[in-house]
């Protein structure tokens, strides 16, 4: 190896400070680069969205809320679940803007007395609006804290009379796909439909949702009206919903109809019956890098567990 003395080195061959530094600061660039990058791929670093303007009026604080930490909103809005606009976890976000949330109605039909189709103001004005914090658990592994705004679903469901034939539930979202144009993709059957049973539908912490943090939903969040039943994995919830039908049989919902062995029509967060795929046991919350421990029905099982007593839950999973 060639070793040179002060002497021997040339100017023409020194680096100048300017140089120096400015390799200095292209390679803490590029290292800063690298490590948000991996942040972002591990659902710990999003992109800041733009706050959505409709402010919705006389939220009250609601009287079920978790303690935990919310999830920023930053993360809630950019990291999501909407296959009608994309099946990676950015897809809604930045897709969602071509869904138009005005006019929209839902209608409430099947096994009631009093049918009725209802515009979403009417919606928003049904009963007093409420801010609720929940916990919410993807059947992926990964979880949310949410501080939701809408009211009990069940006084959406008693202003309709169901009848004694009705027993279940049926929510379905919008089907355009001009507006939605994940509704390309063979992924799921489309329209996209989730449900419920009466009984859990009527349970006060099954909520209708109409916004987040305060702010009327973004697009990529299920706007303009969705449900949320935290106890439950994420995909319950189902979005942008145009239909209600109360029926008598158990319905046949997308992602049962797309892999029955997954996904069950129950799908209560239970960390004793696993994924065919992966262990339900441990959890990710988004902003962390820790796992946690799930909880039994999502931590919601005072509340909820009698709902299912006497049922096998490995069976009805």
């Amino acid at each position: 190896m060639l070793i040179k003395r002060p002497g021997d080195v040339r100017p023409s061959e020194i680096t100048t400070e300017a140089l120096y530094r400015g390799r200095r600061e292209f390679i803490r660039a590029a290292t800063m680069l690298g490590a948000m990058s991996g942040l972002a791929a591990a659902g710990l670093l999003r992109a800041r969205p733009a706050r959505a303007a409709a402010r919705l009026p006389n939220v009250r604080k609601g009287a079920y809320t978790v303690e935990d930490a919310s999830t920023p909103y930053a993360e809630v809005t950019t990291y999501n679940n909407f296959y009608e606009f994309g099946t990676d976890k950015d897809d809604p976000s930045a897709r969602a803007g071509s869904l138009k949330t005005r006019p929209w109605t839902v209608r409430v039909e099947g096994e009631v007395r009093k049918p009725k189709t209802f515009d979403i103001d009417e919606l928003l004005k049904l009963a007093p609006l409420e801010e609720r914090v929940y916990r919410m658990r993807c059947v992926e592994g990964w979880s949310m804290v949410i501080p939701w705004v809408g009211y009990s679903l069940s006084e959406l469901i008693k202003r309709v009379e169901p009848t004694g034939n009705a027993k279940f539930l049926e929510f379905t979202t919008l089907l355009d796909v001009a507006q939605m144009p994940g509704q390309r993709s063979p992924v799921l059957e489309w329209p996209y439909v989730e449900g419920l049973r009466l009984d859990e539908a009527m349970h006060p912490l099954a909520l209708l949702a109409v916004g987040l943090y305060g702010e009327a939903l973004p697009n990529q969040n299920g706007a303009p009206v969705r449900v949320v039943v935290p106890w439950k994995y994420g995909f319950k919830s189902a979005k942008s919903i145009v239909r209600v039908r109360f029926v008598e049989r158990q319905p046949r919902t997308s992602w049962e109809l797309a892999a029955p062995r997954e996904y069950g029509f129950y799908s209560n967060v239970n960390p004793n019956v696993d994924h065919p795929r992966w262990s339900q046991a441990r959890e990710r919350r988004i902003g962390e890098f820790r796992k946690r421990d799930t909880l039994m029905f999502n931590g919601y099982a005072d509340q909820v567990a009698s709902l299912y007593a006497g049922m096998d839950l490995k069976k009805n999973y």
